[in-house]
């Protein structure tokens, strides 16, 4: 009798236990901090990773990805596909709701707002980044409020996979024919997510709280908030300082002191990125590949990744993130050799004037290189006067402009005002460069902003698009690969390894390789720190 009463209190306890424990893992505010500010913040017109990171928390598409890179249900409950692969049915959950538009009540999701986001995204005034991925798609139809159905122009390869793109609600923006980066709705969207907007501060901080009808299971951390900083050093006095409690990317030169504090957590990811100087071939001289590869074999780029990112990452040759299926291991990174620069240019009509600067036409080769950043930023500011260095070397007068994150968009993307820039770019697992250099991305607030053009090009990236095969399409990358390696619309540089670092208080940490925050919702903020 004893025994059997003892063992009902034991499991009484564990039982308590186990709930209070589950409600110490829920609340709490988690700043992050991001390195600039994101110029809209929906899924459709937005083409930066900051950008990109909070679509993940506000939005879901029809299918997700889980850790295990399985394609999994989201706003579908389940699809079925014909057997030729060209009509594709989706059955649509029937408890998920938007956002709260203002002071209206949450409205369902049904398939009126698939059908919506396909049409916005594929009108032709919607400036977007993702038009030319989803080219693929003939129509969309809706069955009936919970049920859609796409026909695909042609089967494709990996068809599901991408249809985790981003659902917008018919409701949302004021223009319902298609999206420009002025409609309301880019700054303030809605979703269906786990998290939604609360605020935009006066600082630029973009604050999202916990959505309480999210259909899936409820996100443990009660608000996000992203935090824009100009300067990583001064970010990383915010880390240490408890200012913020996490970095998504930290600065190379700053892990040996995150590695010696025992408050913080360093976690590796293997981001599918690279880093790169972009040329204008607009401007004749640029327009010469000849100068471009000059350019290129007239910096050193082992000596740069060494020196300023304290060697981790590796040089890299071509147009695919390193790490990825498509990258072509064979196309080796052109060494540092000055003297076949100095060669290249020759051929290409250059000759020193009398203060040593190149001259071809009666032109100097004198260019303008715009990064997007304060100039306090040590490593990338050390990587552009490098590179303004060697060119110098070479008889090339680059003149650097830092600027403001948003100033350097508009002039990059809206204008085409640049000779050359420096900058990054994040991939997803599908090796599309299809938005990067095919000549139908030409134009603003489009990804081929340098205006590079080839029928080679073009023709093998609609070749890869056409093909079932999925060895045949990485023939063809690897092509690909060695073609954008000769014409060198960019200088490829390099691909690092990423650490975020955050506060050990901040638990059950998940990162996805190149969105970061599909798994958030599972984090929580441990013992009484979660108390808000």
């Amino acid at each position: 009798m004893n025994r059997l009463k003892l063992a009902t209190f034991i499991f009484i306890a564990a039982t308590v236990n186990a709930v209070n424990a589950e409600q110490d893992r829920v609340g709490g505010t988690l700043g992050y901090g991001e390195y600039g500010r994101p110029a809209t913040i929906d899924p459709i017109t937005s083409n930066d990773m900051i950008a990109l990171r909070l679509t993940e928390l506000i939005f879901n598409g029809l299918v997700g990805i889980n850790e295990k890179q399985e394609i999994v249900p989201d706003l579908a409950e389940k699809w079925e596909v014909d057997k030729e692969g060209k009509n594709y049915t989706f059955y649509l959950r029937k408890n998920a709701k938007w956002h709260p538009k203002g002071a209206d009540e949450p409205q369902p999701f049904t398939a009126e707002d698939v059908v919506f986001t396909f049409k916005i995204m594929a009108h032709p005034k919607t400036i977007t980044p993702l038009k030319v991925r989803y080219e693929f798609i003939d129509t969309v139809e809706k069955i009936d409020n919970y049920t859609v159905k796409f026909v695909l122009k042609r089967p494709i390869l990996n068809a599901l996979a991408k249809f985790t793109f981003k659902i917008i609600p018919k409701h949302g923006p004021n223009n319902t024919n298609y999206l420009t980066r002025e409609d309301p709705f880019v700054q303030r969207p809605i979703g269906t997510g786990p998290y939604m907007l609360k605020e935009v501060t006066a600082n630029q901080e973009v604050v999202l709280i916990a959505n309480p009808n999210y259909f899936g299971a409820k996100a443990n951390i009660a608000q996000f908030v992203a935090k824009p900083f100009a300067d990583q050093n001064i970010m990383m006095q915010a880390l240490t300082f408890n200012a913020i409690d996490m970095i998504v990317t930290v600065n190379p030169r700053n892990l040996p002191e995150l590695q010696g504090d025992k408050r913080f957590v360093l976690q590796p990811y293997n981001a599918l990125s690279y880093a790169f100087f972009g040329y204008n071939v607009r401007n004749p001289m640029l327009n010469d590949a000849r100068v471009r590869k000059a350019f290129t074999l007239a910096i050193n780029r082992d000596e740069m990744l060494k020196s300023f990112f304290n060697g981790q990452g590796t040089v890299i040759s071509g147009p695919f993130a390193p790490g990825s299926w498509a990258y072509n291991l064979d196309v080796k990174p052109q060494p540092f050799d000055k003297a076949k620069a100095a060669e290249l240019l020759k051929e290409a009509g250059f000759q020193a004037g009398s203060d040593g600067i190149l001259e071809k036409g009666g032109k100097k080769l004198a260019l303008t290189l715009k990064v997007p950043i304060e100039k306090e930023n040590e490593a990338v500011k050390r990587v552009v006067l490098a590179f303004k260095n060697y060119l110098k070397s070479v008889g090339a007068d680059v003149q650097v402009s830092f600027m403001e994150w948003q100033a350097w968009k508009e002039s990059i993307f809206a204008q085409h005002d640049f000779d050359i820039i420096f900058a990054s770019w994040v991939f997803d697992d599908s090796a599309d460069i299809s938005s990067l250099f095919h000549s139908a991305e030409i134009g603003a607030w489009k990804n081929n902003f340098g205006g590079y053009t080839s029928p080679e090009v073009d023709g093998l990236i609609v070749e890869s698009k056409l093909t079932l095969d999925h060895e045949k399409r990485r023939t063809i990358y690897r092509k690909l690969h060695e073609v954008l390696a000769d014409e060198a619309p960019y200088t490829f540089l390099w691909t690092l390894t990423n650490y975020s670092a955050y506060h050990k208080k901040v638990r059950h940490v998940s990162i996805h390789p190149y969105k970061f925050f599909p798994y958030a919702s599972s984090w929580f903020i441990s013992g009484d720190e979660s108390k808000i």
